[in-house]
């Protein structure tokens, strides 16, 4: 079957070619550093951490780059309230994104890219802007992109104004704007702001949107396969994006392929700082493991809505004890493989993850190979397939537990107690290793100890 993505900009499930056989190159939306990324952000870079595994162990070479704003109006005026330099802001938080990033496994991105490190490369693009006449100046205020020079804005989106979901806190408000869509490409710089030196204002800053295409322009080039990110961003970033770089280049379409997706809601809303309704990636870390975490966001579709709880948190922890469990036990095995079940797992598995990255089927299938297995027995192909899998999803904890001192003395004393029938003692030691983090299966060929 060949691999097919649903894309925003089509509106349908087209399939997937890259403009050079094999090779892909692919853009996400990155974080912008004034504060800590929630887990709402997590279900973005996850999905999509997902989604490049799987092209990689499709056989494409995938250079995935993501951009950090690190300058922005939300950053000057968190570092005034802070009073620390702009850049000091950023560069703390964007630390602690890498490291969130890192905790979570999410590893395919190929290259980072700071807005601030793009300046030449956004200040070439606003002058081809100004000399090609989509773009004009507001004095005292900054450089905007003229929207009716523009035409095709919209078709990413299929409107052209916004609506309630979209990512408006960055809109451009000015009274002197030809239309009320444009956004600026370059702001003059207000006192104590970062500033570069320009033709125009000779103390100016970037706006918003070019700051991507500057980035993937100079790292792609002028067109690309992928490019992804919340549906938050579709309108109006994303399709400022589409007006700024076909309106440089002169080539469509800037990006063949978009992929968008759903939020992360609480109570039905999207879960965002602006609402105060959001629990930081670094929070959630300390009640719950990553990969718990990992198998809770790819447990829906990429496109779809998820609403965040505690109970669907809890479930994803039990299932993925039950998945570690059977892992251990094929790895360990010297069981018969039933073949044919393989060869027919992998395929549906690749069928769904082919019919745009279906990962709630992809995971289906794991689930009744795991069940067909635990009825018919299987050992090292079984276990071998599930590492395959892990390449892809990046779940599963492989390695025996490292069990400390302390836990296994405290089994040899239940040990003891047991074989006393001393089962009182017994029970109140299991308690006082379950306080300590740890949990005991007894079993045929003995108490089993995991985290």
């Amino acid at each position: 079957m060949a691999l097919k993505l649903y894309n925003t900009l089509t509106k349908k499930k087209d399939v997937f070619s890259s403009r050079i056989d094999k090779k892909v190159n692919l853009f996400v939306c990155g974080p912008t550093v004034y504060d800590y990324a929630h887990i709402g952000h997590a279900k973005t870079y996850v999905q999509f951490d997902v989604i490049i595994k799987y092209l990689r162990y499709s056989g494409y070479k995938v250079f995935y780059l993501q951009n950090v704003t690190d300058l922005d109006d939300k950053i000057i005026q968190r570092a005034q309230e802070k009073g620390i330099e702009p850049i000091e802001l950023a560069r703390d938080f964007e630390k602690e994104y890498h490291k969130d990033m890192q905790a979570l496994g999410v590893d395919a991105v190929s290259k980072f890219a700071r807005a601030t490190e793009h300046i030449k490369e956004i200040l070439k693009q606003v002058k081809t802007l100004m000399d090609k006449g989509y773009a004009y100046i507001i004095e005292d205020d900054g450089i905007y992109f003229n929207l009716s020079k523009f035409p095709e804005y919209g078709k990413l989106s299929g409107r052209k104004s916004e609506e309630a979901e979209d990512a408006v806190t960055r809109i451009d408000e000015s009274k002197k704007k030809i239309n009320k869509g444009d956004f600026c490409l370059w702001k003059k710089s207000k006192e104590n702001e970062p500033k570069w030196d320009d033709l125009w204002f000779h103390n100016g800053r970037p706006g918003w949107h070019i700051e991507d295409t500057a980035i993937t322009e100079s790292v792609f080039g002028p067109q690309y396969d992928i490019h992804g990110g919340a549906r938050d961003l579709i309108f109006p970033h994303h399709e400022a994006e589409i007006a700024l770089m076909e309106s440089v280049s002169g080539k469509k379409p800037f990006v063949k392929y978009w992929l968008h997706t759903g939020f992360l809601n609480v109570k039905g809303q999207k879960m965002a700082k602006s609402l105060n309704n959001f629990v930081t990636i670094k929070d959630a870390l300390k009640k719950y493991d990553s990969k718990v975490l990992r198998l809770f966001y790819i447990s829906a579709h990429y496109r779809s809505p998820v609403d965040f709880s505690e109970e669907l948190l809890e479930q994803a922890k039990n299932i993925l004890e039950r998945l570690n469990d059977f892992v251990r036990k094929v790895k360990e095995s010297k069981e018969k493989d039933d073949l044919k079940l393989i060869e027919k797992t992998k395929k549906e598995f690749l069928k769904h993850m082919d019919d745009d990255f279906d990962t709630p089927k992809a995971l289906a299938v794991i689930f009744n190979f795991v069940k067909e297995v635990n009825k018919k027995g299987g050992g090292k192909k079984s276990f071998e397939l599930m590492l395959e899998f892990d390449k892809v999803f990046n779940i599963l904890e492989i390695k025996k537990e490292k069990i400390p001192s302390d836990i296994k003395k405290l089994i040899k004393e239940r040990e003891k107690a047991r074989k006393e029938k001393n089962y009182k003692k017994a029970d109140e030691i299991r308690e006082e290793i379950k306080s300590k983090g740890y949990i005991i299966e007894d079993t045929k060929k003995g108490a089993i100890v995991k985290k």
